[in-house]
């Protein structure tokens, strides 16, 4: 079954310290090109966003939203520096022993006079090991999101396409009905023009047979009529297709627009004219709709 280009998923994922919310959002295309938008921490895993990303869609503009946070909403992101805290309380107890000055006793407040008793538990810059985890999780769930809802949209675009695949079968049936009624009425109109030629006394040999041969190739459509047979079947077995045949249902509809003009210009009838029209204003509808085919 066919999938749509347009579509809308959403993943959630804790892990390491770390909250994923990875939002993804596709429109049509004729590639497959990726945009992310997320934190600095995240730079050095774009390529891998990226190939995700690829992996799972073959179409469409992506849009990919990362937001991060800490899952524990009290960690400053900050801890003590234990060593530098003994380190600097030994010192202050040195300074008042070597001075003689009588103290009450070292302080809070005088260890925290000292910034570096606190030190970052951030990771290393270019170090993103601890927030890809959860984000590589939130961005599989949401891609699993954006393709369920891209292939219910396909399958609305799979009944619209078939119904207009079958109107224009239909007309097909019809043309090959009408086509032979064709051949005795423009046998008569040949036969007058040859009377007109004979009585003027202009009766050339090589012009009958010119326009006896302009009449059978004016008037065959047989060719045209198989082709177009041809390509509604291969367009009905690509939309039946698991893969990505946006491409293909593209080329599709080009030969067949191709073959249903031929056979109006070539049927030179007005009942087969307007089977014609009724066959490309089908055909437009199937152009407009693929348009939005993976």
């Amino acid at each position: 079954m066919i999938s749509s280009m347009t579509g809308f998923g959403r993943g959630q994922a804790v892990g390491d310290g770390y909250e994923a919310t990875v939002e993804v959002r596709t429109v049509n295309s004729r590639f497959c090109e990726v945009s992310i938008r997320g934190p600095r921490e995240l730079n050095d895993r774009e390529a891998q966003i990226q190939r995700q990303v690829k992996d799972t869609l073959a179409r469409g503009r992506v849009t990919v939203n990362v937001q991060l946070e800490r899952s524990r909403q009290d960690d400053l992101g900050m801890r003590v520096n234990e060593s530098a805290v003994r380190g600097y309380r030994k010192l202050l107890e040195d300074v008042t022993r070597v001075s003689g000055i009588r103290d009450e006793g070292i302080t809070l407040e005088n260890l925290l006079r000292f910034q570096d008793i606190f030190e970052s538990n951030e990771p290393a810059a270019g170090d993103s090991t601890a927030q890809w985890g959860p984000v590589s999780k939130a961005l599989s769930e949401a891609l699993d999101s954006l393709k369920e809802m891209r292939k219910v949209e396909g399958a609305a675009l799979f009944d619209e396409l078939s119904s207009r695949i079958d109107g224009i079968a239909a007309g097909l049936v019809q043309v090959r009905e009408l086509a032979p009624e064709r051949i005795p009425a423009a046998r008569v109109r040949v036969r007058e023009r040859l009377d007109e030629i004979i009585q003027e006394g202009r009766v050339d040999p090589e012009r009958i047979e010119q326009e006896i041969a302009f009449l059978a190739d004016r008037l065959d459509i047989t060719e045209e009529c198989v082709r177009l047979d041809a390509h509604l079947i291969a367009f009905r077995e690509a939309l039946a297709s698991t893969e990505a045949v946006g491409r293909k249902l593209n080329f599709l509809a080009q030969e067949i627009n191709r073959e249903v003009n031929t056979i109006g210009s070539k049927a030179n009838d007005a009942d087969i004219a307007l089977i014609v029209v009724g066959m490309k204003e089908d055909l437009e509808k199937v152009r407009e709709q693929i348009e939005n085919v993976e």
